[in-house]
């Protein structure tokens, strides 16, 4: 089931962060993959949203692979696919 898109735009409103790398990072992700999103990858989305800006930079960028606060996700199947996305170039 697809998002929304009251999901879809509440997730790209979150989306606006202090780091202008983090909203670099995020826009190409919702520009690419939007349409693609499902309720499960908006769970993802929505947690990742919700850390602060350099834990989510060092996320994004690879610096780190995992964050204990995401411990319970982060072997998912959906956080792989939503990481694997955000981290393409």
């Amino acid at each position: 089931m697809s998002l929304s898109n009251a999901e879809l735009y509440r997730l790209k409103s979150d989306a606006r962060r202090g780091l202008l790398e983090n909203d670099l990072i995020l826009q190409r992700f919702f520009d690419r993959y939007a349409a693609d999103l499902n309720a499960e990858d908006g769970q993802v989305l929505k947690q990742l949203l919700a850390l602060d800006d350099n834990d989510l930079m060092d996320l994004l960028i690879g610096r780190k692979d995992e964050l204990s606060v995401l411990k319970e996700i982060s072997f998912s199947p959906a956080y792989q696919k939503v990481m694997m996305r955000l981290r393409e170039k």
